[in-house]
């Protein structure tokens, strides 16, 4: 069963990263899209925690799940950002270097060393990226999105680091995905209170704006799937290999993959599909090495 629910986190995880960068082509709020994600997992985790009668225990469980709040905030607002100003294809590699940044703070934070598959991962990864730099014309001054990427990978291993904790503290789950899911939903709020429609009104974009009520409720939808993916793999480790659960539900990148060469029709050169081929390969090294 522990396959079942890796591969269902995979298409859950991948239909986010589709409908993220289908949204974010649209004249359309991304503040009160992504508040809308984060609601429904806050209505759903609260639930649970009430359902389930999960509490939290001290000041260091809600520490770590408004640490996580702020966290997803960030990385899922840098990963709608760079959909919206770079190739599908580019960002979801780049987004999906998390365990490359995990082992690095996990070696500055805990002392954890490297074996030797991890190793050769992270040079693999690293290859891939250099051979993607030269083929997109990548420089400082020309990003292409691909800053958006890296800032995202970035905040989801922040969290994975804070979920690690979460762990050694044996806080309640729901409790926690409540707090983050509404620290999270707090700060969309806010943000889009605070800024408004000035995300959408440009003159000189033809596009139809969305209304309130279809850009919060496509949020909402987008956020069940959110949902879905982290309980399905929360699932799969229960029961199975974390390893192995690991690498099964990272395919989603692969899942956008396929969605930017079949759907949005992304051309790639020789070169371009070597460096993201090999990037992929050594995503999937590090996270067989867990």
């Amino acid at each position: 069963m522990w396959i079942v629910f890796a591969l269902l986190a995979t298409v859950f995880f991948g239909m986010r990263g589709i409908m993220y960068q289908w949204t974010s082509q649209k004249r359309i709020n991304r503040n009160l899209l992504l508040f809308g994600v984060f609601f429904i997992g806050f209505i759903i985790s609260l639930s649970g925690t009430m359902l389930l009668n999960h509490q939290w225990y001290g000041w260091a469980d809600v520490a770590v799940g408004l640490s996580l709040g702020f966290g997803s905030f960030a990385a899922n607002a840098f990963l709608y950002k760079g959909f919206s100003v770079g190739k599908a294809s580019l960002i979801s590699i780049l987004s999906g270097l998390t365990p490359l940044f995990v082992l690095i703070f996990a070696f500055l934070l805990w002392q954890e060393t490297l074996t030797a598959l991890q190793l050769v991962g992270f040079f693999i990864i690293f290859g891939g990226l250099y051979i993607i730099r030269y083929s997109n014309d990548i420089s400082l001054t020309n990003l292409q999105g691909a800053q958006w990427g890296l800032l995202a990978a970035l905040f989801f291993s922040f969290n994975d680091l804070l979920s690690k904790q979460s762990t050694l503290l044996e806080a309640d789950t729901f409790a926690t995905l409540t707090s983050m899911f509404g620290f999270g939903s707090f700060l969309f709020a806010m943000s889009w209170l605070a800024k408004g429609n000035s995300s959408v009104d440009d003159e000189n974009d033809v596009r139809p704006k969305w209304s309130r009520v279809k850009t919060f409720s496509c949020g909402l939808m987008i956020g069940l799937t959110n949902v879905a993916g982290m309980v399905a793999i929360i699932s799969a480790f229960a029961i199975g290999n974390t390893g192995l659960v690991s690498a099964i539900s990272g395919m989603n990148i692969l899942i956008i993959l396929l969605y930017s060469r079949i759907i949005l029709k992304e051309s790639f050169t020789r070169q371009e599909l070597l460096g993201l081929t090999t990037a992929f390969v050594g995503v999937i090294v590090l996270r067989l090495s867990y």
